[in-house]
């Protein structure tokens, strides 16, 4: 090894180092290159590396270190391969595969001859001369029990990997051949015991009589366990495991065998994914389990290792004579002892009447499938030393690189040092300015917290007095109290809703809260079809509110269907149109014989209905009577509002006409669209309450500007049209870039427009001068202007905050939107002085509010960083993503499939 350090005064200058060796497989380069100057390649190319495959001669031993796919993957590398005649062959790969591959076919000089040499199990004695000096060698080791043979290799300056040692993390999980050949061993073990057991895994009723199904015991959860539970479950039999991990018990019971435990409590969590050492008293209950066991199965499969230790001893001489005759045990520990006193490693022979299967070698036995995944495995350990592109290199901070080799160069490096252990990536911290958010809980302060309530309780108390001393008239203040309760009963309400009714809860309070048809029926007259321009408009608003409440309530049944499950109990939902036809049917009666007062008890009673709606939507044993409450209390809404207007029965069929035709559209479109677009099909209808809001109290202006010179709640009127307006605009326009963003019709990542904060802030301003200029100035033709002026720039508004926030917070921004509808409908409830629309309104307003600050919370976001395009958590301000460290695996869509089967419990993580 040669290293050149020059150093002048306290600076160095360019620093190479290089370790070469005659054989251009261990080259490695390591430099640090001043800028400007050509950087020397790492290692060594691909297309100069040979890679050589020899035939096993151990005995029996019938698979071969890659497969014919392995070796043409090597071959595109540039990587030369070299196969030793019919090395595949009891694998049953020919060689004229392995040609087809781009491999070269030759003797067993060339395999051994070349810079690496790939094996499955140990090379024996013999043939170690084989190996070329400072060669390279990848199998299993075993390097605790073959000291002997390591000396040799070490003569030899060979490098060495154990397959065995690989380090079993999760970056490793690729390159781990215990698994992929303990996966293989203890699916052959069920089928060995299958082969010499008398009778069906599977029970069966057949016209010749019944046959019971086997029993199995499976001692030991990990890969080669759980794949015998896999197997003997998948061929009918009843399946018993144990294992001393007790996080092994939900992996049993998701493969659908019984897991066994033992009264004693102790954690057998080993290292390296295996169990430990038990205690005495342990050991005594779980031998008093298996004998137990033993007298009542048919069939037991051991497989419980401790590394570095001769295999515990679980099953002895006396449980396997209490076994029935006929039965079976299989011990895919026998190579290492066994588990069972009765085994004979190697061998398969006949004990008092049970048959022991103590083969060593599974794997070989399987020898097509257990090649393809060693293959896999090996091939993807070499190719992932060096830059995984061009050049092969080992670099010795690499945990898998280090923890795999045994030999350097000849030089013993097994045992591997402990592994680093790496601090937790520390999360970028805010920029200059931001607030810090610690983990620390803050210290209370009880004077201060106890003032900001005192305060906040101070300015809604002045606020209230205020309100009635601006009241211009008794029904200001009546309507007030109306909003005050309808408001606390909606705060109260969706508390303790379930995260699984986040979506259901706000699709129902968005068909609430199209009872802005009844702002839009208000305004409609004329004859079959609307005369005048507020007719047109409040015919308008009608008709699109009741395309939401159609296809509103069917989105919400639609939702809570996906709950049902085949063995739920029958429903009969049918029966709540019972207390629906007596209400209605009693209030058509009062109001048919001129009982006037019924009309706002009606009115109250559709309240109490919408209320129960949304209490009922917040628990999953109530949501579906929640939703027919919802039902009714609309319906009944509605009908007291026809009861109430004194029009002709042209502008009855004109009315009847509106709502029938909007109920049945929205009532095609919810039930025809696909399960998956629900939550964006509520967005869209959503928008429909936006635009009625703005339509009615456009048509309320027009209709209602005669009398705000003499009527003295004309300011009061005025300033709900106007928020009204505001809302609504907002609404529509931000409900549709939320529908567009869910379905994928625009880009969902946050569109951060340049400047648009100051952007948002000055169409705020302008909405502020328009309220200003439209309160001042009495004329009509002004105020039409600035309430046109508020409808354009809220929609605007409406873009610009929603485009800024990201696909996966839409849900948040549906239900922010829902509640804002709600402020909307109360400004119309003040304006027409109608109090359905402003219990209604305050109910959808408070509880939308709540709902949208649960579904943040559950995020560990705050609401003002959804809505005004933030990402990331609390923790790390806005707009600072949070770190994410550590390792994943990936799966394809059949593995996820397969564990989705084989899962117990399942959590989604959206976004």
């Amino acid at each position: 090894m040669q290293l050149l350090q020059i150093c002048t005064g306290a600076h160095k200058a360019t620093i190479t180092c290089v370790r070469s060796f005659k054989q251009p497989v261990n080259r490695l380069f390591c430099s640090k290159v001043a800028k400007g100057e050509s950087v020397i390649p790492k290692g060594i190319p691909y297309k100069k590396l040979s890679v050589g495959i020899p035939k096993e001669i151990f005995r029996n031993e019938r698979r071969v270190a890659i497969s014919p796919t392995v070796a043409a993957a090597f071959v595109k590398k540039g990587i030369t391969v070299n196969i030793e005649e019919n090395a595949g062959a009891e694998a049953k790969f020919s060689n004229a595969d392995f040609e087809a591959a781009g491999a070269k076919i030759g003797d067993k000089k060339l395999a051994y001859s070349s810079d690496i040499v790939l094996k499955v199990r140990s090379p024996e004695m013999d043939e170690v001369p084989l190996f070329r000096e400072n060669g390279t060698l990848f199998s299993f080791i075993y390097p605790a029990q073959n000291k002997e043979l390591l000396s040799k290799l070490a003569e030899r300056r060979l490098t060495v990997f154990g397959m065995d040692c690989v380090p079993r993390i999760s970056r490793a999980q690729v390159f781990d051949v215990l698994s992929s050949m303990a996966n293989i061993s203890g699916y052959k073990a069920v089928i060995e015991s299958a082969n010499h057991f008398g009778r069906f895994f599977t029970g069966q009723i057949t016209a010749a009589g019944k046959v019971p199904p086997a029993k199995m015991l499976v001692i030991g959860g990990g890969v080669a366990g759980l794949a015998a539970i896999g197997t003997a479950k998948s061929m009918g039999a009843i399946v018993r495991g144990f294992d001393t991990r007790e996080a092994v018990k939900e992996q049993v019971q998701s493969l659908g065998a019984e897991f066994l435990e033992v009264e004693y409590k102790e954690s057998g969590e080993g290292s390296g994914g295996y169990g430990k050492e038990m205690s005495k008293e342990f050991i005594e209950a779980e031998m008093a389990l298996f004998a137990k066991q033993c007298k009542d199965v048919d069939i037991v499969i051991t497989t419980a290792l401790i590394p570095g230790k001769p295999a515990p001893k679980l099953i002895t001489k006396a449980m396997i004579e209490s076994m029935r005759d006929g039965s079976v045990v299989v011990d895919l520990a026998s190579e290492t002892g066994g588990n069972i006193e009765t085994t004979r490693p190697g061998q398969l022979y006949n004990y008092h009447g049970v048959t022991h299967i103590g083969y060593t070698d599974f794997p070989s036995r399987l020898p097509t499938q257990s090649s393809t995944l060693y293959g896999n495995n090996i091939s993807k350990l070499l190719l992932s030393f060096g830059d995984q592109k061009e050049n092969y290199f080992l670099d010795m901070e690499d945990e898998v690189v280090r923890g795999s080799m045994v030999l350097h160069n000849g030089e013993m490096m097994w045992p591997p040092p402990p592994p680093k252990v790496q601090p937790q990536a520390a999360v970028a911290g805010p920029k200059a300015g931001s607030a810090i958010v610690s983990s620390v809980p803050a210290e209370k302060k009880p004077f201060k917290d106890t003032m900001t309530n005192s305060l906040m309780y101070t300015t809604g108390l002045g606020t209230v007095v205020g309100f009635g001393v601006l009241a211009p008239d008794a029904a200001f203040t009546t309507m007030c109290t109306t909003f005050g309760l309808a408001g606390i009963v909606g705060y109260h309400t969706v508390w303790g809703v379930k995260p699984a009714l986040h979506s259901p809860l706000m699709s129902v309070t968005n068909a609430i809260s199209g009872i802005t048809a009844v702002g839009g029926m208000l305004m409609m007259g004329g004859h079959y079809l609307p005369e005048t321009t507020p007719q047109v408009l409040g015919a308008v608003a009608c008709f699109i509110s009741s395309i939401n409440i159609g296809g509103g309530f069917l989105i919400t049944k639609r939702m809570l269907d996906m709950f049902k499950r085949p063995t739920d109990p029958p429903e009969y939902n049918y029966l709540y149109g019972i207390p629906a036809a007596l209400f209605l049917g009693a209030y058509g009666a009062a109001a048919l014989n001129d009982y006037h007062n019924v009309h706002q008890m009606m009115y109250l009673a559709s309240s109490l209905c919408c209320v129960g709606a949304l209490g009922g939507l917040s628990n999953q044993d109530t949501c579906r009577v929640g939703n027919a409450l919802g039902m009714i209390g609309v319906t009944g809404g509605l009908v007291a509002t026809l009861a109430t207007l004194n029009v002709s029965p042209e502008v009855f069929a004109q009315i009847g006409a509106s709502l029938g035709l909007g109920g049945a559209i929205g009532l095609g479109i919810a039930k025809r669209i696909e399960v998956t677009d629900l939550p964006q099909l509520v967005a869209l209808f959503h928008s429909f309450v936006g635009m009625a809001a703005v339509l009615t109290c456009l048509a309320t202006y027009m209709h209602e500007y005669p009398t705000f010179a003499t009527d003295p709640a004309a300011n009061v009127i005025k300033t709900a049209l106007f928020l009204g307006t505001y809302i609504g605009g907002v609404t529509f326009s931000g409900s549709l870039v939320a529908y567009g963003k869910l379905q994928g019709l625009l880009d969902s990542a946050p569109l951060m427009l340049p400047g648009r904060h100051v952007l948002n802030a000055s169409l705020m301003a302008a909405n502020v001068g328009a309220m200003i200029w439209y309160m001042a100035d009495p004329t009509y033709g002004v105020d039409m202007s600035c309430l046109y002026a508020t409808a354009a720039l809220s929609s605007v508004m409406g873009v610009t905050l929603t485009v800024a926030i990201g696909g996966a917070d839409m849900p948040v921004v549906i239900t922010v939107l829902n509640s804002y509808s709600g402020w909307a409908l109360c400004a119309e409830g003040f304006m027409l002085n109608n109090n359905l629309m402003t219990i209604v309104g305050a109910l959808i307003g408070s509880s939308g509010a709540i709902l949208s600050y649960i579904m943040c919370k559950a995020m560990n976001r705050s609401l003002p960083n959804v809505i005004m395009g933030g990402f990331g958590t609390s923790s790390t301000g806005t707009g600072q993503a949070l770190a994410i460290t550590g390792s994943h695996t990936e799966v394809n869509i059949d593995q996820t499939v397969e564990l989705i089967n084989n899962a117990k419990n399942i959590i989604i993580t959206p976004g």
